[in-house]
């Protein structure tokens, strides 16, 4: 099949429950009307298998190399696994994905993997992986409006990450976007990213999980469209995580990837995308997937430890990791189903465990945000466990730049973080202006 012809392939809605119910890409839908489950894009693979492994993967490897969107884009340029059937005037992308994949030699060695890399989806537009999704998503908005379906505006709830995304989106898209925080719950550095690109923002004194009823409330107004990941547009972006990430190994996944997990579409994402690939022959095999929760919004956890049993939701407690302050996830349900089919595990960590594990990858040249020292740390501790081995190779999927935490980074080196002792603290020397007092504090360099 030649890449002209790539407007052929088509995908739909159907039901994550297994419900024979369908629906367009154009309706404004998110759960199965029969059953109450969550939607999933459903591509037409038997379409997809007509071209050959090694054709996607010399198409993908042409687009990867491109300066100018829509294929520069680490999405976009795998747009017949996105949305395919879109027109590339629609296409709205602000250059995401194609993010470094960084090795962490000294910690890889230090716990005796034989291999241990970064996928730093914070080196994007807003600073966090969830610009991969919201293109997706947005740009399918701009495709509805322009064929007359009468959406007003773009909503979500947020913990900081997903409101930057949506905002700059619709910014570029020039669609209103409504973005519901929960006050004094975001980092500043994350509360001005939106207030920036133009959203209304809604300061709601509550936590994620109340914001999360009310949006879902309000875009009961179907004029109102819904952007969290409850709506599968965001993980069709989001699952070329997974994608991006074969293509850095050559193909080839690692044994194991260990990402962060809040309301849980993340994982869910990465999954699907894992699947579809093995499904069209670009890999043998899947990788082993672990998720990682801070120890004070850790549901998915004590499912696990339960024998993933049905969820209960909590009561979130304030956690350094804030954008995984989470009780209630919505993605619950295809988090599990992708931790069965990938025999995939769950950890926490402690407030001390991630502010520690992401100062000692820092001390790679990395910048980590706390949510990857909840998934560094967890990664610790399952090899403290043997439940990863020694040898392995590991990919940790890094969510947001340590920029959007100055405080927690700042506040990790004073050693003034609540809980935290911190075990890789380098404050500044402070020193009157003097030759001999300078080169006193420097006698013992190398």
């Amino acid at each position: 099949m030649s890449e002209e012809s790539a407007s052929d392939f088509r995908a739909e809605y159907a039901c994550s429950e297994g419900c024979d119910f369908r629906a367009s890409l154009m309706d404004v839908v998110y759960r199965c009307p029969r059953c109450g489950g969550l939607l999933e894009v459903a591509h037409d693979v038997k379409a997809l298998r007509t071209v050959s492994a090694a054709e996607w993967k010399r198409r993908f490897e042409t687009r990867f190399g491109s300066a100018r969107l829509p294929d520069g884009s680490g999405v976009w340029g795998k747009r017949e696994w996105a949305y395919p059937q879109l027109p590339a005037e629609d296409i709205v992308s602000l250059g995401e994905g194609r993010v470094p994949l960084k090795p962490l030699p000294r910690m890889a060695a230090e716990l005796g993997l034989a291999a241990l890399d970064l996928k730093e989806c914070g080196v994007s537009p807003t600073g966090s992986f969830k610009d991969w999704g919201m293109t997706v998503l947005v740009s399918a908005v701009k495709h509805m409006r322009a064929r007359g379906v009468p959406l007003r505006a773009v909503a979500c709830a947020s913990t900081g990450d997903t409101s930057a995304a949506l905002s700059a989106y619709c910014a570029a898209a020039g669609i209103p976007a409504v973005v519901f925080l929960p006050r004094d719950k975001v980092s500043l550095a994350q509360l001005v990213q939106p207030i920036a690109n133009g959203a209304r923002v809604l300061s709601l004194d509550t936590d994620f999980d109340g914001c999360m009823k009310l949006v879902q409330a309000v875009t009961a107004d179907t004029g109102l469209y819904l952007a969290n990941s409850m709506n599968s547009l965001r993980i069709e972006g989001q699952k070329m995580v997974a994608v991006e990430l074969c293509q850095d190994l050559g193909w080839e996944p690692p044994d194991w990837v260990v990402i962060p997990g809040g309301n849980l579409g993340n994982a869910s994402a990465l999954g699907k995308g894992f699947e579809l690939m093995l499904s069209l022959g670009l890999i043998t095999r899947r990788p082993r997937i672990a998720v990682a929760q801070a120890q004070k919004a850790n549901p998915l956890v004590r499912s696990f430890r339960g024998g993933f049993q049905e969820l209960v939701p909590l009561q979130a407690e304030p956690t350094l990791a804030s954008a995984i302050q989470i009780g209630n996830p919505v993605s619950f349900k295809r988090a599990v189903k992708v931790l069965k089919a990938f025999d995939g595990v769950v950890e926490d960590a402690s407030e001390s465990e991630l502010a520690n594990a992401a100062a000692r990858a820092d001390r790679e040249g990395t910048f980590t945000c706390p949510h990857t020292g909840v998934a560094l740390a967890a990664l610790e501790k399952l090899v403290a466990q043997g439940v990863i081995a020694r040898g392995s190779r590991v990919a940790v999927v890094s969510t947001a730049h340590g920029l959007k935490f100055a405080d927690f980074k700042v506040g990790y080196h004073r050693g003034s973080l609540a809980e935290v002792t911190s075990q890789f603290a380098n404050p500044p020397v402070e020193l009157p202006a003097t030759l001999d007092a300078v080169k006193g504090a420097l006698a013992d360099l190398g």
